[in-house]
């Protein structure tokens, strides 16, 4: 998938395409199914398959102090995308510029000018261009104008929804902080079609896992919301380089772990902090290393122990839970 960060990154003659766009954020099921659908309606056509989406969320642009928690970083974000089997993806700076563009401006220059666009993608919500006055009707004209087909899809929901899902409501990316929010990792993977990721370099912490036995990677600021606090069940995943740039070996990319989140009340922490655990392994040297933590499932709130060792007895708990958990299943993307 190619990954363009301007206009003028596309290349002359690019085109036709069938193209999207939207913030994506999260890529959920929803994304998903409509992505892939675009995709094949794209081949059958001898067309590219395109999505526009933007950098900052324009909601961290407009209204920057009630702005929503981003779900993913753009790292996962265009990760995700490109399993769609997009051709490409015009990530576009989002800026109070850039949103001064009429309704008519943007689609000459982006879908039009730029993509050739044969058709355009749109939900029947859609809004575009200054202040957002572009919407369905806006698409409609501006293709007839400018010679494109305007598709437009619904809302994708559930085919059957679990016992604990309500089947009237749509895959959605408020859906998922809502459930992010309350800890529920679990109903979230539903959604998203794969486990919650945050993404984040490990940093140096206080060293007090190693001292009790159990040493954490401790990350740093992160990408990708951060669930509510408690000791989670998940995995590690590890790019193909360590941060000294060596080989990391295949069997230790995709690591077995205890995630836990939050402040550490035992030892009256103020911060809050994402730490991981990785299960049966104190070998590990992942400092300024990045990695991914996907989270499986939520064991506990955190809790405050009254003692060191009633802490361990807890630690030991919950590693077997974590076990008990995920098993000997291949993690997903193994």
């Amino acid at each position: 998938m190619q990954v363009w960060t301007d206009v003028s990154q596309v290349p002359t003659g690019w085109g036709p395409s069938v193209v999207t766009l939207g913030n994506f954020d999260g890529v959920h099921r929803g994304h998903v199914a409509v992505l892939t659908r675009m995709v094949d309606d794209a081949r059958a056509a001898g067309a590219h398959a395109v999505a526009v989406t933007f950098t900052p969320h324009p909601a961290q642009v407009h209204r920057p102090d009630d702005a929503p928690p981003l779900l993913l970083g753009d790292a996962d974000r265009l990760e995700l995308l490109a399993g769609t089997g997009l051709d490409a993806v015009l990530l576009v700076t989002y800026t109070l510029d850039f949103a001064r563009q009429s309704p008519e401006e943007f689609v000459r220059r982006y879908l039009v000018g730029a993509l050739r666009a044969r058709t355009v993608v749109v939900g029947r919500d859609v809004r575009f261009g200054w202040q957002n006055s572009g919407d369905l009707s806006t698409m409609r004209e501006l293709g007839e104008r400018y010679g494109f087909e305007v598709e437009v899809i619904d809302d994708v929901r559930p085919g059957q929804a679990a016992d604990d899902t309500p089947a009237h409501r749509r895959w959605s990316s408020t859906w998922v902080r809502e459930l992010l929010a309350a800890g529920d990792v679990r109903t979230a993977a539903d959604v998203l079609g794969r486990p919650h990721r945050v993404r984040g370099v490990v940093v140096h912490g206080d060293a007090r896992g190693r001292e009790l036995g159990y040493p954490t990677a401790n990350l740093g600021p992160t990408a990708g919301m951060v669930p509510a606090d408690g000791v989670y069940a998940g995995w590690l995943r590890r790019g193909e380089r360590s941060a000294d740039g060596s080989a990391v070996p295949v069997a230790d990319r995709v690591l077995p772990a205890a995630v836990s989140i939050g402040t550490n009340p035992t030892f009256a922490g103020r911060e809050r902090r994402v730490e991981a655990y990785v299960l049966d392994r104190t070998d590990l040297e992942l400092y300024d290393e990045e990695v991914v933590l996907e989270l499986v499932d939520r064991l506990r709130p955190t809790l405050r122990f009254e003692s060191v060792d009633d802490l361990l007895v807890q630690m030991a708990a919950d590693v077997r839970d974590v076990r008990r958990e995920l098993g000997t299943t291949v993690p997903p993307g193994a």
